[in-house]
């Protein structure tokens, strides 16, 4: 009875106490990665919005296709209707 008595006190002595700091060293960090997803998640957000453009780049690199056609087009046009200049000094 006596030791029974003794591993009771060794529990509530020792044992608890250490469980608790350990608890307390797991539960620190942890709150501290909630903290740091949760600000994730405003950033990630933000950073989504910003993209929202990005999809215009394919109908802006068509229309800039078309633009160089257009412009080698009227560069053509233009030595149709200037003539070279002739040297004749």
């Amino acid at each position: 009875m006596a030791l029974w008595w003794i591993g009771n006190i060794v529990l509530l002595a020792v044992v608890i106490p250490v469980v608790l700091l350990i608890l307390r060293s797991v539960i620190k960090p942890a709150a501290s990665i909630k903290k740091r997803s949760d600000e994730l998640i405003v950033v990630g957000g933000s950073i989504v919005h910003n993209l929202d453009a990005v999809y215009d780049l394919l109908e802006t690199q068509r229309l800039v296709g078309l633009t160089g056609a257009g412009i080698g087009r009227y560069g053509a046009a233009l030595d149709v209707i200037i003539p070279e200049p002739t040297s004749e000094r």
